[in-house]
């Protein structure tokens, strides 16, 4: 057997007892005691038959072969009044093969079942590799190296809890020399060497695979350390939390069973709200931790009562263990609320309050199945990491409120990062007048001299269709209904008749609370007359019915949604995606030059850009800046349309898009109000621009009914031929690069109130 590792090594290993062997021989001839003189000879004289034993071996079925001719060599080593004390085994250096047990070991191999395979603990390839070359440096060069890796085996006992034991190794029989070319290394490059432990590379370039040989054998003992290497891992696995991905770690019930040595084991925790003097749930370990004694709290005592405990819980914060349930006082055992840990099969528990100066921050449960799993010494464990616990808690509630605070930010504010800076400068200038005690009052933000662009993309009719998809899910119910008063016609001729005046009204002549009324007829009468059918005599025909009836109500208004719910499905799927598209691009365009930018959602998405000098004062600010922007802006409508294309067939509503490009030349103001918390234009000649916004979408051509928007094109409104020639440039690059058709479209827009002299280029997409 060429190798006796399953990784790569810088040695070859030959098993051999030949210096175990010239110590026996040293005392043969040198001890003064005649009795261990003769034990030695008689050891010696049984291993003459067996050459390999001292000239070495690679066959790994030679140790069983000759295993009780081993047990006798090393008896010494092993002696018989510790085999069940101590955990003692020997070994190939550094390998997973041992042999030669003490009673101990065997039994807890034997607990560990028949499949179980010794392996060191978390070492990887290459940290094995330079582990093996700082051993030929230490026993070879005579190096003194202090920092090596600790070595661990996990072995589970019999229940299941794995067990940590930490090695130490005897090397005291094993020899260490190069084979024969091998080039020895100088003190240079040994030094070079250990200043460089993580470079793999470099050790093996110097201490190549098997060119050194390692003969002999070495004894391990381990020491049971299951609680320090459980602690160790509980405090790694709190603390690699990733904030940015707050994640449960699923191995936390093993390791809190490994150190409280309880096989059948239950965590749970609760963080306390402070506000509403009530325990919740950490969304992230719902499925993870079960929490069954303290929903029994919650559930055992009233309100009032409970927030008293958690009150009281600040002047008395111990902790407290109940070994065995049946202990309990028998007025608690009565309790309905005591069911709770019986149907969970909990026999002992554990619960801890987490304390913040003074104050209650959270509530940790341990539980088990098992009587007497729990006591005062395992409640005594808990001090280790107490602190840990608390400092994991104070992390996540860190992290929780700043996470909100960006999702408040994010979905309701518009401070857009372009503009944070000035944000960020007043806020530090407030900041450091509260240090130094000074009064500071927070300025107006505002940015001036800003080139606006404008556009949107309008889901087109969108009013009507719901209009429609309206009548279609009331005639529907309406329909129903009737289908239900035919076979309760007994007792519903009122209701008959309720529903024929508003079927009429909904086809004839609508008016405006036609629904509502509608609604309040279904909600006061009709339904509770329905829902009283299902409670007595009724035909199973009719209750079918019926129950297929309030299975198609939506619950908020009472009324059939099917449609329209098509409708808003099929409109949120294209806000979503052109939406997404816009902000993608956004990318791009910030990296032509930083500016403000908003976008909102209703029937369509529309979208404004503020570029301008005052946006990035440090950088250079061009005319040829808002070109570029125009151009992406046009470039970018083009493809949301495109896109659009490409997804229209998946809407359940058949939906198309009309989009529109505003140009506007003249510098406008923007300021941040702090009552709406977002920006908008400041003053009133700046409103002008707001005003023909808002007009735009339902304008006209000049002289003709149709809209200045169309489906399947682009639209571009201006004021003056300088922005014509500007955008006909754009719209010949994209002509050439086949994303719009030459069949470009010059109109004048109707005057709209106070708006006259616009003018519109309107070109279909390729």
């Amino acid at each position: 057997m060429a190798n006796l590792y399953k990784k790569d090594a810088p040695f070859q290993v030959h098993i051999s007892f030949k210096k175990y062997l010239d110590i026996l021989e040293h005392i043969r001839y040198n001890d003064r005691l005649e009795y261990r003189a003769s034990y030695a000879e008689s050891l010696i004289d049984k291993t003459k038959n067996f050459r390999e034993l001292r000239d070495g071996f690679q066959d790994v079925s030679l140790l069983e072969k000759h295993a009780d001719l081993i047990r006798l060599l090393l008896a010494d080593l092993f002696p018989t009044g510790l085999t069940h004390n101590e955990i003692k085994a020997a070994s190939i250096p550094l390998s997973n093969i041992t042999f030669n047990y003490t009673e101990r070991f065997k039994n807890i191999l034997k607990d560990a079942g028949k499949d179980f395979e010794i392996e060191l603990r978390n070492i990887d390839d290459d940290e094995f590799y330079v582990f093996c070359c700082c051993l030929i440096v230490q026993s070879y060069f005579k190096r003194d190296i202090r920092g090596t890796l600790p070595l661990y085996y996990d072995i589970p006992n019999r229940q299941g809890i794995m067990k940590h034991y930490k090695i130490t190794v005897n090397s005291d029989f094993t020899d260490v020399y190069p084979t024969e070319g091998t080039k020895i290394p100088s003190d240079e490059i040994l030094d070079m060497l250990l200043e460089n432990l993580d470079d793999t590379k470099l050790w093996k370039k110097y201490f190549p695979y098997e060119s050194w040989i390692l003969t002999g054998f070495t004894i391990i003992s381990l020491v049971d350390c299951t609680s320090e290497v459980a602690l160790s891992d509980l405090k790694s696995s709190l603390i690699s939390i990733d904030p940015e991905n707050l994640s449960p770690d699923e191995n936390l019930i093993e390791i809190f069973k490994s150190y409280f040595d309880v096989p059948e084991l239950n965590f749970g925790l609760m963080l306390f709200n402070t506000k509403d003097q009530r325990l919740e749930k950490l969304p992230i370990y719902e499925n993870l931790f079960t929490n069954h004694i303290l929903d029994f709290w919650i559930n055992t005592f009233d309100e009032e009562t409970r927030k008293s405990t958690f009150s009281n819980i600040n002047y008395n914060s111990k902790p407290f263990v109940i070994s065995n349930v049946e202990n309990l006082d028998q007025e608690i055992q009565l309790l309905p609320s005591f069911k709770i840990l019986k149907d969970n099969n909990i026999n002992s528990f554990m619960v801890i309050p987490i304390m913040r100066d003074n104050e209650l921050l959270a509530i940790m449960e341990f539980t088990s199945p098992v009587r007497n799993s729990f006591n005062g010494l395992k409640l005594k464990k808990m001090e280790f990491f107490t602190d840990m616990i608390l400092f994991s808690l104070n992390r996540f509630s860190f992290e929780k409120n700043y996470q909100i605070e960006a999702i408040i930010q994010r979905e309701y504010t518009s401070i857009h990062n372009s503009v944070v800076w000035k944000f960020r400068n007043e806020a530090e200038k407030y900041f450091n007048a509260s240090l130094s005690k000074k009064i500071y009052t927070l300025k107006q933000i505002s940015f001036k001299n800003l080139t606006p662009l404008f556009g949107f993309s309008d889901i087109r009719s969108s009013s009507e269709k719901r209009f429609y998809l309206m009548l279609e899910d009331l005639n529907r119910q309406i329909d129903c209904l009737h289908g239900i008063f035919s076979l309760i016609a007994a007792d519903s001729e009122k209701y008959i008749l309720a529903l024929e005046i508003f079927e009429n009204e909904l086809n004839n002549e609508i008016k405006a609370d036609s629904e509502q009324r509608f609604q309040r007829l279904l909600r006061e009468e009709i339904h509770p007359f329905l829902q009283a059918k299902l409670e007595i005599k009724t035909s199973s025909e009719a209750k079918a019915k019926i129950k297929d009836y309030f299975a198609q109500i939506h619950t908020q208004n009472d009324l059939f949604y099917f449609n329209r719910k098509s409708l808003d499905d099929s409109i949120t799927l294209v806000n979503r995606k052109l939406a997404d598209m816009l902000d993608e691009s956004q990318a791009e365009a910030q990296l032509i030059f930083p500016h403000y930018y908003e976008r909102f959602k209703s029937d369509g998405v529309e979208h404004t850009l503020y570029t301008g000098q005052n946006i990035a004062p440090e950088l250079p600010y061009t005319s040829k800046v808002v070109q570029r922007l125009r151009y992406w802006q046009l470039k970018t409508m083009c493809s949301m349309e495109r896109e659009f294309r490409n997804f229209r067939k998946d809407l359940a509503v058949p939906l198309d898009i009309a989009s529109l490009i505003f140009v506007y030349n003249e510098k406008i103001d923007i300021r941040f109000r702090m009552d709406e918390k977002r920006f908008d234009v400041d003053g009133a000649y700046n409103s002008y621009y707001e005003i023909i916004k808002k007009r735009l979408d339902k304008a006209h051509v000049k002289g003709s009914s149709d809209r200045i928007t169309c489906p399947g094109k682009i639209t571009i409104v201006y004021f003056g031929m300088e922005n014509q020639r500007e955008y006909l440039e754009y719209i010949s690059k994209l002509q050439k690069k086949e994303i719009l058709q030459n069949d470009i479209e010059f109109l004048k827009v109707e005057d709209l109130q106070g708006i006259t002299g616009l003018l519109a280029l309107r070109v279909s997409l390729a």
